[in-house]
């Protein structure tokens, strides 16, 4: 499956688990819709990280997503203060 296809599945699925469980948001400015979609890409990637710790044999590996898993953290942090600041993250 192409990856492109696959990225739309998901973001579909999350689109529609959130229409299910109620959770409606308002209407979303460029700005909030922008950080939204890179805390989903985020929280993916996340959990793709997670799955491979599991998994993992090589404690050096381990360290490595270990890591990433912290940088990603962090992002979500960085993401979650943006959006409460209503302000973009110089770049």
């Amino acid at each position: 499956m192409a990856r492109g296809w696959e990225s739309k599945s998901v973001e579909e699925q999350i689109r529609s688990a959130r229409e299910r469980s109620g959770e409606h948001h308002p209407q979303l400015n460029a700005h909030q819709l922008d950080i939204e979609k890179r805390r989903d890409s985020v929280m993916l990637q996340r959990t793709r990280v997670l799955n491979q710790i599991e998994t993992c044999v090589d404690e050096r590996y381990r360290k490595t997503l270990e890591t990433g898993l912290a940088f990603l953290d962090g992002q979500l942090s960085d993401l979650g203060k943006e959006a409460k600041s209503g302000s973009k993250k110089p770049e």
